[in-house]
Formats: structure tokens, C-alpha cells, sequence
């Protein structure tokens, strides 16, 4: 799961679990996404999901998936190290 802590002076991500919306239903593009991400991963998606429970699920999915953020910082990573 991607790290959800400090990001950088000023940059602070919360946990979804302390999110003050994160109890709402989630939204239309998280819904979007996460049925993207599902279908490539093979899995199914709880349709009813709070905005929190979709944002975990999607941080799952990108990292069994090798999208998002985490696979791309990997490649950049090696990328400026040849340099």
C-alpha cells in the first residue's frame, strides 16, 4: 500500500482512515478507477464503498497492477541512477 505520511515540508498525506469526508460514498472518478483497475487485476469491486475504503482498495490495486505512483517512481529511480 503507498505510504500515506509526512511527504515533504508542508506536503502532509493523510491516512484515508483520518480524512473528515472519508466516510462519504466515494466519489465518481474514484468509482471510475477502481473498476478500471479491477477489471486488469481480475477482481471484483464492492459497489458501495466510502471514499476512504475506495482510496485503500485503489492503493492495492495500483500496486498489484504496477500502476500509479510506486511503479513509476521505481523506473525513474533506476532511470537517473545509469545517468
Amino acid at each position: 500500500m503507498a505510504d500515506r505520511t509526512q511527504a515533504g515540508p508542508g506536503n502532509r498525506i493523510k491516512d484515508p482512515d483520518q480524512w473528515k469526508t472519508g466516510d462519504e460514498p466515494m466519489t465518481g472518478a474514484q468509482d471510475s478507477y477502481l473498476h478500471t483497475l479491477a477489471q486488469e487485476a481480475g477482481e471484483e469491486v464492492e459497489d458501495d464503498l466510502t471514499k476512504a475504503e475506495a482510496a485503500k482498495r485503489i492503493d492495492e490495486l495500483q500496486e498489484k497492477t504496477g500502476r500509479g505512483g510506486g511503479a513509476g517512481k521505481k523506473a525513474r529511480g533506476k532511470k537517473n541512477a545509469r545517468r
